[in-house]
């Protein structure tokens, strides 16, 4: 489909949306770029998108010229709303805009959807609460989720700390978060220059897909508990770092069959799954 709107250079210039630091915000300008961005997840024709901080619409735009059936976007920076509205008028309104904090929002309820429809995210997250969206919609209670797939821009040292294996120094938390609830991986790197203004370090999209649990009787509020005091430390040993826990360190490693020399990075996704199963049983044995 063929973009008719103004560059998005002029778009900027005409409604003044110089980018501001205190959104986290550096927008794409290249619609080529864009749609490349949109056309990860596959055919979205069938599929509402859900984006975060649009901006003045480049990624927007990519999605509306790749099909999406409709894009709903929420945006707290009221000087985009106009540039947006254009959007909107020349998509025949299949773009719907909220003004509003993605952090709070109840995203069912924005996008409202009819049954059938397909729900997918896709942003080029504001760096300043990227992580922390993320983290949202990793850590639903209910799984799967409501979104059929993520597709997020994240500076690269983010983007590399969610896809990175044990044995690894971006092996953490959100590497495991992510593992353990489904598939993701690194579907394109963006250098710093393909962003106005231009940020000090290059960027990566992500694309993640929900899938069962590598063991679904393991409660997310233990995982969290395990993997945030075995990373707490991280260059101590396992015995070390997991003494915080209310069960017997060394006694909870011997029953999960991992050795307690080891540190949190040496150890696998399914390794702390099962390390969280038997924590789970120690602790309602205790």
């Amino acid at each position: 489909m063929t973009d008719t709107l103004p560059p998005l250079r002029e778009v900027i210039r005409e409604y003044d949306l110089r980018a501001k630091k205190n959104f986290g915000q550096n927008f794409l300008l290249d619609l080529n770029l864009t749609s490349k961005i949109a056309r990860i997840p596959g055919d979205i024709s069938d599929s509402v998108m859900y984006e975060v901080g649009p901006g003045p619409g480049g990624l927007t735009r990519g999605l509306l010229m790749s099909g999406a059936k409709r894009v709903v976007a929420v945006e707290m920076d009221s000087r985009c709303l106009p540039a947006l509205a254009d959007i909107s008028a020349a998509y025949d309104d299949r773009l719907t805009v909220h003004n509003a904090d993605a952090l709070e929002v109840d995203e069912l309820a924005l996008i409202n959807p009819e049954p059938g429809e397909k729900l997918r995210i896709a942003s080029n997250l504001p760096y300043n609460v990227g992580t922390m969206l993320l983290i949202k919609w990793l850590t639903l209670d209910e799984w799967r989720p409501w979104y059929a797939s993520l597709t997020l821009m994240f500076q690269r040292e983010v983007a590399e700390r969610i896809v990175a294996g044990p044995g690894t120094k971006a092996y953490g938390r959100l590497s495991v978060l992510a593992q353990w609830r489904g598939k993701v991986r690194i579907a394109l790197n963006v250098p710093a220059a393909a962003f106005t203004p231009p940020p000090k370090v290059a960027s990566a999209v992500i694309h993640f897909e929900p899938m069962d649990p590598i063991d679904p009787t393991v409660k997310l509020s233990d995982l969290e508990l395990v993997v945030e005091r075995a990373f707490n430390q991280r260059r101590k040993m396992l015995r070390a770092s997991l003494k915080g826990l209310p069960v017997d360190a060394l006694a909870l490693l011997e029953k999960a069959g991992i050795e307690p020399t080891l540190r949190a990075e040496n150890i696998s996704v399914a390794d702390f799954v099962r390390l969280t199963r038997c924590f789970a049983e120690m602790k309602s044995q205790a």
